[in-house]
């Protein structure tokens, strides 16, 4: 006989609702009121008696945990689903524009974070350390594909995060905000590779104004020729330079 799935009692699941629901309210009213926010503010904008929340948060620094606990858990989820959405490099920008937009309207919670150096902070460390592992496993990717610089650290990221969270919540239009984040971000991409083009056009650079008199180039690679004080000035770096001349005044 198949066993039958026992459900959860109806006073477990109510108690997890009312966490739930505590600490999305204590987010907003946290965001909107600053941490000064009492706990009793919090259980009447969530509508649950103050005797609730004090039953799951004793205190204000321990629900002001939970909250940033689960706002980390929340994005290392969202790190989760990027892999299989994007590119490596398209997966980690992405990734930081959302990280962004979800804490550049959290800012005053978030500051808590480093503000505030004295709790336990067990719950949070936890929820931390596997938010930076999601952070590096998407950096790493975006490394190996070539997308990243290679001296680009986790620490970085999360200055820039931090950073970018600021410059967004600051700025009036989110549009432009936004716009703004994305060109910080930039700087983290792989340079583009430029092929160098050798300079031919010597007698240009020599007639230029700010060219020292006594300075002057190969006529037919470019490079610097090192002038000697007295005979004939040299127009060539070398006889290899010297034929290719000869050759293509031959040709002309």
């Amino acid at each position: 006989m198949a066993a039958v799935p026992v459900a959860a009692p109806a006073g477990r699941a109510d108690a997890r609702r009312n966490r739930e629901v505590v600490l999305r309210t204590a987010m907003r009213v946290f965001a909107e009121d600053g941490l000064e926010a009492s706990l009793g503010r919090i259980a009447q904008r969530a509508g649950v008696g103050a005797g609730t929340v004090y039953r799951h948060f004793p205190s204000k620094e321990i629900l002001l945990e939970a909250v940033l606990a689960e706002h980390l858990e929340g994005l290392v989820t969202a790190a989760g689903r990027w892999p299989a959405r994007a590119t490596p490099g398209d997966a980690l920008f992405g990734f930081l524009i959302e990280v962004i937009e979800k804490t550049a309207g959290r800012q005053r919670v978030c500051d808590a974070l480093t503000a505030d150096h004295g709790w336990p902070h067990a719950l949070l460390t936890a929820a931390a350390r596997r938010f930076r592992e999601a952070l590096d496993d998407l950096l790493t990717n975006a490394k190996q594909a070539g997308a990243v610089r290679a001296d680009v650290r986790v620490d970085d990221l999360t200055a820039l995060i931090a950073g970018g969270a600021a410059l967004r919540a600051a700025h009036r239009d989110r549009a432009r905000g936004t716009r703004l984040v994305r060109l910080l971000l930039d700087g983290l991409r792989t340079p583009a590779v430029t092929k160098e083009v050798a300079f031919r056009d010597a007698t240009s650079l020599q007639r230029h104004e700010t060219a020292a008199p006594d300075v002057r180039y190969c006529e037919e690679c470019g490079a610097r020729l090192r002038v000697r004080p007295t005979g004939r000035p040299p127009r060539y770096c070398g006889p290899t330079c010297r034929q290719r001349a000869r050759r293509r005044r031959t040709a002309d």
